[in-house]
């Protein structure tokens, strides 16, 4: 009899098995950290007890989630900072967590200040000089940040694959925005700037053991004044300016899923 029971019973297992497969499974666990282009921010639509953080089901951490059937917990914040990630964002951080996607160092590298400097007409601007400043935080302070930062989420994330997500050059060469005045040379610089940070990021994320998504091939053609634009111009409110809209979010999601797996 006991017997009987023990084949009745593999055989009732392994039928549950096959009808819910969730059995044999643990849910996938993805969290998502970083700043304002990985909460959301230029996609309008933003989760209410996200506050200041401005986190959307619009953006490529929630999209990906979906597509993958994973349990998002996205802490992304707008205006962080490496610092801020490292103080804030660490918490969901375990042995269980299965993919981590990581954004950060714009905001270090100040370009948001720099964009408002550069955005004014040139007899009121020094943007080579803002510029000049941000290049210089990029090439010497931003890249030992990282490698702290990426370190730390290594020794709590033990088992995770870890994603880290770049940035986009903002400009295609044209400025149709009628509130902002930026020179091609200015652009051309800026859309400079993106490309060394991207540059310093990968190479701390290849240090690291890390998955680099670059965005920039990707998002030529898309950016400011592009077509379709991917990217926000001046907006109102100005908080969503030079950020990925929905339609670049999406894009976004299109790189980044590939690697969750």
């Amino acid at each position: 009899m006991k017997r009987l029971l023990a084949v009745l019973g593999s055989a009732v297992l392994g039928t549950a098995l096959l009808v819910n497969p969730t059995v044999a499974h643990a849910a996938v666990s993805y969290v998502a950290l970083g700043d304002s282009y990985a909460s959301g921010v230029g996609t309008r639509s933003y989760i209410a007890d996200s506050g200041a953080c401005q986190r959307s089901t619009k953006s490529y951490p929630y999209l990906d989630a979906a597509r993958i059937g994973a349990t998002l917990t996205s802490v992304a914040c707008s205006g962080a900072r490496v610092a801020d990630v490292t103080a804030n964002q660490l918490g969901p951080l375990n042995a269980a967590v299965n993919f981590v996607t990581l954004q950060v160092g714009g905001n270090d590298a100040g370009f948001s200040s720099v964009i408002t400097e550069c955005a004014k007409p040139a007899w009121l601007a020094n943007c080579d000089g803002a510029i000049n400043t941000a290049q210089a935080t990029i090439n010497n302070t931003i890249p030992g940040r990282l490698n702290t930062l990426y370190a730390t989420v290594r020794s709590r994330a033990t088992s995770a694959k870890v994603i880290i997500v770049g940035y986009p050059r903002l400009f295609n060469g044209t400025d149709c925005n009628a509130g902002t005045f930026f020179s091609a040379a200015e652009m051309t610089r800026l859309n400079q700037t993106a490309d060394l940070l991207n540059a310093k990021i990968a190479a701390a994320a290849s240090a690291a053991g890390y998955t680099f998504v670059n965005p920039t091939q990707a998002f030529i053609g898309h950016a400011v004044c592009g077509s379709p634009e991917w990217i926000n111009g001046l907006s109102n409110p100005i908080s969503e300016s030079y950020h990925p809209n929905v339609t670049g979010q999406a894009s976004y999601s299109n790189l980044v899923q590939p690697h969750l797996s």
